[in-house]
């Protein structure tokens, strides 16, 4: 046997991976007798696999290579995967062949040989199990056109194109008022400029929020198909060098490209806070909007004057937002040392509640309903300091939604849009407790308004949609939107869920069960009805309904 297996890209030939016997020719595997056919694409993503041979592959590069000129999404490549694995029968909790590298890519990990009977003679090396391992040069990637599908692929309809959520008119005019953006800041140096430059971002955008002059969209780190373009733009950077920091920030006319407003700070570390202020008042200055006297004394008044609490706050909002149980317990431990350092802080009050109902919605302890009994308790601590915070309501009314308490969700949810009319995840969370009741009509425009205000969104409003869509009866509006959010956090097990109940009802059984499958990958003790333990939802004939649709994908 040569020491390398010789293969062009274009190669269509037999190795031996694995167990195996892989004949990309006809796009079979065979094993003991047995043999399974795949799809070409999905045969193509092994191909690029084996090229890499205990290496690991980006999706941008399999995208890139398995699709050459084609945009398509990133949920494409996680069901050519799922596929893979399946007719591989791996399991990607102890992956025998394809490893998932988390934020990195894909690895395979069997063995790749030649069969004895082979002499492919052809020009370029696959790396081989136990010879030389050959290092291809990479054939370029396309993120931005692999982002740009993901944006485009929404709304897709059977005979015309639908426009994206972003270009459909809302059920309510939208009054003609200033519409500003505030960019990530830049943070010139370190991880603890980085935790900074975040946190100043957050906090000017909350801030200029709360002004009910002004509309705030939020920045997708992609430009989004259609999305609602804002008028004006915050962008800045941030630089600490040891007890000194140096901040700038510019206001941009999008229309014309006018600097309309720069200015750049350098002051002690400690002023944070108090710079924070001042370029809020400065921007509203600079935007000409009228700034109510009640308005006034909200921002006159500080979340906190502790700044090393305020560290500990924004530390702990990164940590929570992965959502991963881990980080949770971190952020949890974040936001109690800014309550011991400010006890007055209510955003950490309600950081800290939104841990504890994290641990009961993902059945994270054994005590749930203690756990949301604290959850509640928090959450009215943080209202009882300061019942002007658009936040504190929404923690309020998400609480009161996994209570299962609606009515009373959509009412704390009422009040935080009074406060902060951009506030997306109001609207978002307002059309999610819409389908919960059984009004899944009434959640699609709140889940617009939310995609207007938040056109670079995560991976929970296309769940919220696509749920909607579900029991709207519309299966491909569902399926659209459930793959939309898998493909930004493939992960989501309620997503997969969803997407399996879909595909039941869409008539796909095939594809319903490799959902299934996904879901038992993820939860291998999964049970419908353990999980619906704690699900929020209340209509019983909608919970009936997904039960069903799950049981045909063979979900039990």
């Amino acid at each position: 046997m040569s020491a390398a297996v010789l293969a062009p890209a274009n190669w269509l030939g037999r190795l031996q991976v694995g167990e195996w016997l892989v004949d990309f020719s006809v796009n079979e595997l065979a094993r003991h007798g047995e043999i399974v056919r795949v799809e070409s694409k999905v045969m193509e993503v092994l191909l690029v696999l084996v090229r890499h041979s205990g290496q690991v592959v980006s999706r941008e590069e399999l995208l890139s290579t398995a699709w050459p000129g084609v945009i398509v999404g990133d949920d494409t490549l996680t069901q050519a995967v799922i596929k893979l694995r399946k007719a591989l029968g791996d399991d990607a909790r102890s992956p025998s062949y394809i490893e998932t590298i988390s934020k990195r890519g894909y690895r395979l990990v069997a063995p790749v040989e030649q069969p004895e009977e082979l002499s492919i003679t052809t020009a370029t090396p696959v790396p081989v199990r136990k010879r030389p391992v050959f290092r291809q040069i990479v054939l370029g990637a396309s993120v931005i056109a692999a982002l740009l599908a993901a944006a485009g692929y929404l709304y897709r309809a059977s005979e015309q194109p639908r426009p994206t959520v972003a270009e459909e008119a809302d059920s309510e005019r939208w009054p003609a008022l200033p519409t500003t953006t505030v960019q990530p800041f830049e943070a010139l140096a370190g991880d603890e400029g980085e935790t900074l430059a975040r946190g100043i971002t957050a906090d000017l955008t909350t801030d200029l929020s709360r002004l009910s002059g002004l509309y705030v969209i939020s920045a997708p780190k992609v430009p989004a198909q259609g999305a609602w373009p804002a008028r004006y733009m915050v962008s800045g950077s941030v630089q600490r060098a040891g007890d000194q920091l140096k901040i700038t920030v510019r206001l941009i006319d999008n229309e014309s490209g006018r600097n309309l407003w720069s200015e750049r700070y350098e002051r002690p570390f400690r002023d944070v806070l108090a710079i924070q202020e001042e370029i809020v008042a400065r921007l509203a200055d600079a935007l000409a909007v009228r700034v109510t006297e009640a308005e006034r004394r909200r921002l006159a008044r500080p979340y906190t004057r502790s700044l090393e609490a305020y560290q500990h706050f924004v530390r702990g909002q990164a940590a929570l937002l992965t959502r991963e149980r881990a980080d949770n317990d971190k952020a949890r431990e974040l936001y109690r040392k800014a309550i011991e350092i400010d006890p007055a802080f209510a955003r950490a009050y309600a950081g800290l509640a939104l841990t504890h109902t994290a641990d009961y919605r993902n059945q994270w302890t054994d005590n749930r309903t203690q756990a949301l009994g604290r959850a509640g308790q928090l959450a009215k601590t943080a209202w009882g300091i300061d019942p002007e915070l658009p936040e504190v309501y929404w923690v309020l009314g998400y609480v009161s939604a996994q209570r299962r308490e609606h009515e009373q969700a959509l009412a704390h949810l009422k009040k935080a849009l009074a406060l902060d009319r951009s506030f997306a995840d109001a609207y978002a969370l307002m059309g999610g407790v819409y389908t919960y009741i059984g009004q899944p009509a009434n959640s699609v425009p709140a889940l617009r308004s939310a995609l207007r205000l938040n056109p670079g969104a995560g991976n929970l409003y296309y769940l919220l949609l696509g749920r909607a869509y579900l029991f709207l009866g519309d299966a491909e509006q569902a399926a659209i939107n459930l793959r939309e959010a898998l493909a930004r956090n493939a992960t989501n097990l309620e997503a997969h869920v969803y997407l399996a109940a879909a595909l039941s009802l869409a008539g796909d059984r095939g594809a319903a069960q490799w959902e299934a499958d996904e879901v038992r990958s993820l939860a291998p003790d999964f049970l419908m009805s353990k999980w619906l333990e704690t699900y929020p939802m209340t209509d019983a004939a909608q919970k009936q309904r997904l039960t069903d649709l799950a049981a045909a994908a063979g979900l039990e």
